[in-house]
C-alpha cells in the first residue's frame, strides 16, 4: 500500500504524536502542508490518502487511479467530495468523537473567561493595578455568574451532549436545537426561533453543511435575546462573520469567543479581527497533546477496518 498523509503539520507540533506508525500498513510519504494545486499529484499513486484540511474534491481524486480509502484527522469531512468517493468506491472514514472532551473543554474556558474575566485580571495585576489599589477587592470588570443562566445549544450530538453535562453541573439550564429532538437528561429541545430567544450563552455544534451554512445571519442574531453571548466552536461558515462583528459592535450580544473561521487560517480583512467584545482562538479546541494522540490511533484503527474489509467510522 501507497499511503500519504497531506498536511502532518496540522496533527504534529515538532514530532509531539508519532506519524511515523503508519509505516506498518505500507509505504508511507509524508507532507507537513500542501498548497492546493499541489494535491491532485501528490495523491496520484496513492492507495491511501490521509488528509486534516487539505481539500480532496472530484479534481483531485479524478487522477489518482489506485485510491482506495481517505481517512481525515478530525471529526468534519466537509473538504472531502463524499459523493465523488462513493461512486468511485474510494471509502471515506472520519475521526469520530476524538475531541469530544477537549471541545467541550474549551467552550467552558471560553465561556468562563468572558463571565469571570481571568485574563483582565490577571494583566490587571502584572500590570500593578492592585498594588495601587486602595481596596483589598477592586472591581474593574463586571463578572457575573454561569449558574442559572440559559445555555442554548445548536446541534445536540456528540459535543454538544457533552457540552450540556458540563453546563448541567454548573446549574445552568439547558435548551437545544437539532435536526431531530434529542430527549437528552434534563435538556429542552426547542425550534431555532425558540433557542434564539431564550439563550443567554449560544454554543455551537453542528456539522457544516448546505442546511446549516450561515444560519447566524444578521436575521438571527436581531432575534436573539438582548446581551447574548456566542461561542463557535464549530466551522467558521456556519455565522455569517460581518454580521456576527456588526452585532457585537452594535451592542446586540454581549460579545462573542470564536475558535473556528470561515477561511483558515486567518486573512487580512477577516470581519470579526480586532472586533471589542469578540474572543478569537486559532482553531486549536480540538488540539490538546492528549487529544491527538487519540487521534492518530483512532487513524489506525479507520486503516485496520478498511485493510481487513470492514472499514469503522466510514461517512460515504
Amino acid at each position: 500500500m501507497k499511503i500519504v498523509i497531506l498536511d502532518a503539520q496540522t496533527v504534529s507540533r515538532n514530532g509531539d504524536v508519532d506519524l511515523d506508525i503508519y509505516k506498518r500498513y505500507g509505504d508511507l510519504t509524508v507532507y507537513q502542508l500542501t498548497a492546493p494545486e499541489l494535491t491532485a499529484e501528490r495523491i496520484k499513486d496513492a492507495d491511501i490518502a490521509i488528509c486534516n484540511k487539505a481539500v480532496i474534491g472530484e479534481n483531485e481524486m479524478r487522477g489518482a487511479k489506485n485510491l482506495k480509502f481517505i481517512t481525515v484527522f478530525a471529526t468534519g469531512y466537509n473538504n472531502i467530495d463524499v459523493e465523488y468517493a462513493a461512486k468511485r468506491g474510494i471509502v471515506v472514514s472520519n475521526a469520530g468523537t476524538y475531541s469530544t472532551d477537549a471541545v467541550a473543554q474549551h467552550v467552558f474556558a471560553l465561556m468562563l473567561e468572558h463571565f469571570s474575566r481571568v485574563g483582565d485580571y490577571s494583566r490587571f495585576v502584572a500590570e500593578g493595578g492592585w498594588m495601587e489599589s486602595p481596596s483589598f477587592s477592586p472591581f474593574v470588570f463586571p463578572a457575573d455568574e454561569i449558574a442559572g443562566k440559559t445555555l442554548g445549544i445548536f446541534g445536540l450530538g456528540t459535543i454538544g451532549k457533552a457540552v450540556a453535562d458540563v453546563a448541567l453541573a454548573f446549574k445552568m439550564r439547558v435548551i437545544a436545537c437539532s435536526r431531530t429532538p434529542k430527549n437528552y437528561k434534563t435538556v429542552e429541545d426547542v425550534d431555532f426561533s425558540a433557542l434564539l430567544r431564550e439563550s443567554d450563552i449560544l454554543s455551537l455544534h453542528c456539522p457544516l453543511t448546505a442546511e446549516t451554512k450561515h444560519t447566524f445571519n444578521k436575521d438571527a442574531f436581531d432575534r436573539c435575546k438582548d446581551g447574548a453571548y456566542l461561542i463557535n466552536t464549530a466551522r467558521g461558515a456556519v455565522t455569517v462573520e460581518r454580521d456576527l462583528a456588526d452585532a457585537v459592535r452594535s451592542g446586540k450580544l454581549s460579545g462573542a469567543a470564536i475558535d473556528v473561521l470561515d477561511g483558515e487560517p486567518m486573512k487580512p480583512g477577516c470581519p470579526i479581527y480586532g472586533v471589542p467584545g469578540i474572543t478569537i482562538t486559532p482553531h486549536v479546541a480540538w488540539g490538546p497533546l492528549t487529544t491527538r494522540k487519540r487521534l492518530i490511533k483512532i487513524i489506525c484503527g479507520n486503516i485496520e477496518g478498511f485493510l481487513a474489509g470492514n472499514p469503522i467510522n466510514k461517512v460515504n
